[in-house]
């Protein structure tokens, strides 16, 4: 299993940015997808999540409202919309697939991307 993530550079604070996540050697639509992110100093935590239909998703506090994450079952991929970033979004984001939707939500996936850097100037 590969988890591809992508998209990831430098925004400015109130502009917008799209990451994608690829993957392969798994049943794509089988899996919950989240996002996740680490900023140095700080441990590891939940940015959003997707059922492997799509019909549910769930997001962070920090994020709600600006953030969307949807996936193209047909492309095997989940993408994170963020608009409207703040310099307190920078950090390093990842992507992981679950067998359940909660378990993704909490951290405890199957599987875990490489990460991809966001950085959100002032």
């Amino acid at each position: 299993v590969q988890l591809q993530a992508s998209g990831g550079g430098l925004v400015q604070a109130g502009g917008a940015l799209r990451l994608s996540c690829a993957a392969s050697g798994l049943t794509f639509s089988s899996y919950n997808m989240g996002w996740f992110r680490q900023a140095p100093g700080k441990e590891r935590e939940f940015v959003a999540a997707i059922s492997g239909s799509g019909s549910s998703a769930g997001y962070a506090d920090s994020v709600k409202g600006r953030f969307t994450i949807s996936r193209d079952n047909a492309k095997n991929t989940v993408y994170l919309q963020m608009n409207s970033p703040k310099p307190e979004d920078t950090a390093v984001y990842y992507c992981a697939a679950g067998a359940y939707y909660h378990s993704v939500i909490a951290g405890a996936s199957n599987y875990w991307g490489q990460g991809t850097q966001v950085t959100v100037s002032s």
